[in-house]
């Protein structure tokens, strides 16, 4: 205390104190003016964003999802799908779609990735539901397990996409597509939204880990090389020997034809 009271006696204490105040109000205005402008600059580019995704979707989807995209007759409401599902369906290019009551096919997009963030950024503004991902944020190199998402995906998803992840026939006329040269990306939001015929995997049911596996597995199984030839859609030895019967079959009946009839 005696030293305070000695400093505060000194002829340069005054303008000490003075520029140390000045300093420290200047300092937390600063601070207190940066916050809102950040904020502000945030808010302004996705209030564009979703102003431009607004008025893509008015222009090519409300005539299907209504207006404000409640649904109608013939298409679903699109309120808490999420941005994931806007990514899938239209980065894939299954939407738009002509005729809702076939099912939708991959195609060639027909909006630019940046079109495709600005409808997910309006969808996403209407509601909460799944987040879009980019292939980058998807640490399934790194943490994923190969072996356990070949066991889980052959329990969870064999039965529709077999059990190489070929594909399949469901019921009624449609299919589940192949897996293979499907970004990563998209496997996980089609996992996390169950686009059309397939069933939504929330983490109660497969964990973001247990994704990652399975994205893990089918990127190796992509990658695999078949070094026994034509792999007539790797669903094993079935497929390959109704080939062989019905080939070596054929060609017995044919060498049996022709001989019959040279021996005449």
């Amino acid at each position: 205390m005696k030293r305070i009271s000695s400093f505060r006696r000194q002829r340069i204490a005054g303008p000490i104190l003075v520029v140390a105040a000045l300093f420290t109000i200047a300092t937390a205005f600063g601070v207190a003016s940066a916050l809102p402008n950040a904020q502000l600059t945030i808010t302004s580019g996705t209030s564009t964003l979703v102003s431009e995704g607004k008025a893509i979707f008015l222009r090519s989807c409300s005539s299907c999802h209504g207006l404000n995209a409640e649904g109608g007759g013939i298409a679903p409401s699109l309120i808490g799908v999420g941005s994931a599902a806007v990514d899938f369906q239209v980065g894939t290019g299954r939407m738009p779609l002509a005729d809702m009551s076939q099912q939708a096919m991959q195609k060639k997009p027909l909006y630019n990735p940046q079109e495709t963030a600005a409808l997910a950024a309006y969808i996403s503004s209407l509601a909460p539901g799944p987040a879009s991902v980019i292939n980058e944020s998807l640490s399934y190199e790194r943490d994923g397990n190969a072996a356990q998402g070949g066991t889980l995906f052959r329990t969870n998803c064999a039965m529709c996409h077999n059990f190489a992840g070929q594909g399949g026939a469901l019921t009624n006329g449609k299919y589940a597509p192949s897996l293979m040269g499907v970004d990563p990306k998209y496997v996980y939001e089609a996992m996390v939204t169950g686009p059309q015929s397939m069933p939504k995997f929330t983490n109660a049911t497969i964990s973001t880990q247990e994704k990652l596996d399975i994205i893990k597995w089918l990127q190796a199984a992509n990658h695999e090389q078949n070094l026994g030839g034509a792999s007539l859609g790797r669903v094993g030895p079935v497929t390959e020997g109704l080939l062989g019967w019905v080939l070596g079959l054929g060609l017995l009946i044919g060498a049996a034809a022709w001989l019959a009839m040279k021996a005449k």
